[in-house]
């Protein structure tokens, strides 16, 4: 597979360094000098000077017979640039972009972005899933595969309360697959009791969360249970 890799600070190199031991094929493409000399001793060949955002540029990198674009710059903004170019342009199939500040997730999408990963929404997800002030959280989203995961409290007036989960009423598309309790995961065996207080793992297609919410939560209004584990709260 060969890998265009746009921007070389940490989160490049590191991952060139990856996928060179994992025997890929790859360039790295940097624009600050600085960077680019202190880089070209370990890189060499694999090492293109230039802005990412310039077609040419990416031409001469080989964008036209890249299997897969990783943007990872510092800046939201050329990371859209680049990962429209790679697909628009030049038709690579698969794009993987960084997203640098959350607020900026949905031009990701919007635009089209097969994959972006934010380390600041990532971190703030585990920071919530350690605080028992969160009943629900969202863990993780697979846009491409069209499901999300995500952590919701067995409140104590929940109609799954002290119900087996063979018996509990699931909206359509939500499978529950762990029950965390006291610190331990287990497993969503059919016939495991959910008790008050337990955090539940479920899978669930995009755009069912009110209703997951509804259901293990019916004292409380979706929209501000989400509320208060959005960026837009966290951040302000």
């Amino acid at each position: 597979m060969f890998v265009v890799i746009v921007g070389g600070g940490k989160v490049g190199l590191n991952t060139a360094r990856s996928l060179t031991h994992m025997g890929h094929e790859l360039i790295v493409v940097e624009q600050r000098r600085s960077r680019y000399e202190l880089l070209k001793p370990e890189l060499e060949e694999k090492l293109l000077f230039g802005d990412g955002t310039e077609i040419w540029v990416l031409e001469k990198a080989g964008m036209a017979r890249a299997d897969l674009v990783v943007a990872v710059t510092g800046d939201d903004e050329d990371n859209v640039i680049i990962s429209q170019i790679a697909k628009l342009k030049f038709g690579v199939p698969k794009v993987v972009a960084r997203v640098n500040n959350p607020r900026n997730q949905a031009t990701f999408d919007l635009m089209g972005v097969d994959s972006t990963v934010c380390a600041a929404t990532m971190m703030l997800s585990m920071i919530q899933h350690e605080l028992p002030v969160h009943q629900f959280v969202p863990l993780l989203s697979l846009r491409r595969e069209n499901v999300e995961l995500v952590e919701i409290e067995v409140s104590h007036d929940s109609p799954a309360a002290n119900m087996a989960i063979k018996d509990i009423r699931l909206p359509e598309g939500v499978l529950v697959i762990a029950v965390l309790r006291q610190g331990r995961a287990l497993l969503a065996r059919a016939s495991e009791v959910m008790l008050p207080g337990d955090q539940v793992l479920c899978l669930l297609e995009p755009g069912k969360e009110k209703e997951l919410i509804r259901s293990f939560l019916p004292s409380r209004k979706p929209e501000d249970v989400q509320a208060e584990t959005s960026i837009d709260a966290i951040t302000e």
